[in-house]
């Protein structure tokens, strides 16, 4: 896979690209210094990937990784950040990341998220997922458990008996997640909780 590097840390930059260098399966085609050059790296190259920090001059990484998305490019972007703020990641996953990872993971773990990218999946640290997780998940440990049960495909019921409440109340716990998630029924409720990981 075709790698850029954007990281405004001269050593950083130099050291990340020489490492990700020695796998056999990723070349690192261009180091830029700053947001505006990744942006013109991406567009004259075009890269498979771009590795950005978030805090770059002239465009950040969350900049240029809106910029991918509003002109279709095909280049997958993967953060790599010090900032664990719930803020940034969201903004992230809203300009359609691949990966948010953190500075100081090892090479390997960086390797291993840049090769489940390139195959469409999405690569992000296990300290930031459960962090943001708690820090964002609008349902209860109730309402989650419902909407488990309801993925399952029980009905109000058959969950009634297994949580030992009333059908009414589980009516109304259902009514309360389709509104927290904004979803329009269950099956969008459950689809929407799974994106976010929520159901996990």
């Amino acid at each position: 896979m075709r790698v850029i590097v954007a990281e405004d840390q001269g050593m950083l930059r130099g050291a990340l690209s020489a490492l990700l260098d020695l796998e056999e399966d990723i070349e690192v085609v261009g180091q830029a210094a700053n947001g505006e050059q990744a942006l013109d790296m991406i567009q004259s190259l075009k890269p498979d990937l771009c590795i950005m920090d978030i805090e770059m001059p002239k465009l950040t990484g969350l900049d240029v990784a809106e910029n991918i998305k509003q002109n279709n490019m095909a280049c997958r972007v993967v953060i790599l950040t010090t900032f664990s703020r719930s803020g940034y990641f969201q903004r992230a996953m809203k300009a359609g990341v691949h990966g948010y990872l953190l500075k100081d993971a090892p090479i390997q773990e960086l390797s291993e998220a840049l090769r489940k990218v390139e195959q469409g999946g999405r690569a992000i640290s296990p300290e930031l997922a459960l962090q943001f997780w708690e820090a964002e998940n609008p349902l209860t440990s109730k309402e989650q458990d419902i909407l488990k049960l309801i993925a399952q495909g029980l009905s109000a019921g058959e969950m009634a008996k297994q949580l030992f409440l009333s059908s009414g109340t589980i009516r109304n716990y259902v009514s309360e997640i389709l509104q927290k998630l904004e979803a329009k029924n269950r099956i969008d409720a459950i689809a929407i909780a799974e994106k976010n990981g929520w159901l996990s």
